[in-house]
């Protein structure tokens, strides 16, 4: 009879740091551009530079730490980290082993409807690693050290995570801790947030755990729930054959669903690490704590909070908002400037969402300004247009962030207010109509819904349907 196993998942998060220039050089973060335009002799490696350090990379790192409840190491160091690799031009990466930046801490998860409570082992500072590009017609590699030097922090987690359900909502929500803080834009098609997962099997109630994996090349959520299941269903074929697992590193191939062994699992031993000799500690006092935690802004788990009681907002509506801190930030400036929150969510929710299902675009690359949303509400509210043409601009608000004031008085969209000219109009619907009139006097209700739309074909779409139905059920009346 087969054996029940239990999954153990540990993970190394790197992710890139929005600062504008490098960890320990003035040279550009920018992403893409021309190979090698971003760098200068320290990030190439070229003998005799030195390394001085960025603040804003620390700043970014303590605030991170604070959000996910570290403990801040007041006095840290850095270290070199020594292998030989092409895109490593110094053949050592300065990184954090002894003393990293941030220990001890945690962040809460849900997942299938379960809260836990995930440990992070420790968060460090370190630099990238340049990026071969590998050229199958000339059967060739290339380096581009655009990257080389770009700053990273590493969150390594505790093994506290079970299933690949676990690991996307640790992923997610630390995702969005650091978008929120604005310490990185984390997007993992770019490469500024990248997962390696550390993965072991055993058998249900054993204390012990097996030997784990890591497998790297993982650059989406689905990936990495698909590397996770693969690894997990190998890790047991091999145990239930009586064979050992390997301690190793593996690459996914997402495109095969398989992944293969690219080296023996490396140890701290193996890279012989010693403290960086040209960077001096990092001493960080009270006051500049401090001023970090003062400027922590509100992260997404009180903005639901406050958005329940302020707003009353459905909690649905509440989770998808906060998914985004763009759409968020445009929720809340939009109600700053007058519209009101629930029709302000409802914009949001029903037809913007729409328009990102049909283009295929996330949340994050909404384009349009709080500023014309805003103004659309207003026209609506002051029955300037109707919900119909309010329809229309949106569109061209959502495509082109067009002014819809501008937009309305250039297209001539604005709802004829002229209440005789609207009676004329509904006169001549219902005379050449005599047959749904007869049908309402019969007692159709459901026939004064083929007038109000005869009568809006008419108007051009520009009449109140409010209004509209008032008059008919008034002159039908007689």
């Amino acid at each position: 009879m087969s054996r029940e196993y239990e999954t153990v998942i540990g993970l190394e998060v790197h992710v890139e740091l929005a600062t504008k220039t490098k960890i320990f050089c003035g040279c550009s973060t920018q992403f893409g551009g021309e190979p090698n335009v971003h760098t200068c002799p320290v990030c190439t490696g070229m003998p005799g530079s030195l390394p001085v350090l960025n603040k804003e990379v620390v700043n970014k790192a303590i605030a991170v730490g604070l959000a996910t409840n570290c403990t801040i190491t007041r006095n840290c160091k850095f270290d070199r980290k020594n292998y030989f690799y092409p895109d490593n031009p110094q053949n050592y990466q300065i990184s954090q082993l002894y003393y990293p930046i941030c220990r001890d801490g945690k962040i809460e998860i849900e997942a299938g409807g379960v809260k836990k409570w995930i440990g992070i082992h420790e968060i460090h500072m370190e630099e990238d690693a340049g990026k071969l590009v590998h050229d199958p017609y000339t059967d060739s590699s290339l380096v581009d050290f655009n990257r080389s030097g770009v700053p990273l922090i590493e969150i390594v987690s505790e093994p506290d995570m079970r299933s690949a359900e676990e690991v996307l909502a640790y992923l997610d929500k630390l995702r969005l801790i650091i978008q929120y803080l604005g310490a990185s834009d984390c997007k993992l098609n770019e490469g500024s947030m990248r997962a390696d997962v550390n993965l072991s099997v055993r058998e249900k109630g054993a204390k012990e755990y097996g030997t784990r994996t890591e497998m790297k090349n993982l650059n989406s959520f689905k990936a990495i729930a698909r590397a996770i299941e693969n690894e997990r269903e190998r890790q047991i074929d091999l145990l239930e054959d009586g064979e050992k697992v390997i301690q190793e590193t593996r690459r996914w191939d997402d495109n095969k669903e398989y992944s293969y062994a690219m080296r023996s699992k490396e140890d701290a031993q193996d890279y012989r690490y010693f403290p960086d000799p040209d960077l001096v500690p990092v001493i960080i006092d009270d006051a500049w704590l401090e001023n970090i935690r003062k400027a922590q802004p509100e992260l997404r788990d009180e903005k639901r909070i406050r958005y329940r009681e302020e707003y009353g907002i459905p909690d649905y509506d509440i989770d998808i908002i906060t998914g985004s801190k763009h759409m968020a930030d445009i929720f809340e400036e939009t109600i700053e400037r007058g519209a009101n929150p629930k029709k302000v969510s409802n914009w949001l929710m029903v037809e913007t969402m729409r328009l990102l299902k049909e283009k295929e675009l996330e949340p994050d690359d909404i384009s349009f300004s709080a500023e014309n949303l805003a103004k659309l509400i207003a026209l609506i509210d002051a029955k300037t247009i109707n919900s119909t043409v309010a329809k229309e601009v949106f569109e061209h608000i959502f495509n082109e962030n067009v002014d819809p004031d501008a937009y309305v008085e250039e297209h001539g969209l604005k709802t004829v207010q002229d209440e005789g000219a609207l009676r004329t109009t509904i006169e001549e619907i219902i005379a050449a109509n005599p047959q749904s009139v007869a049908d309402y006097k019969s007692g159709k209700e459901k026939a004064i819904g083929f007038l109000v739309g005869q009568t809006m074909r008419a108007m051009k779409g520009k009449a109140d349907p409010g209004s509209v139905n008032s008059i008919l059920k008034e002159l039908l009346s007689r």
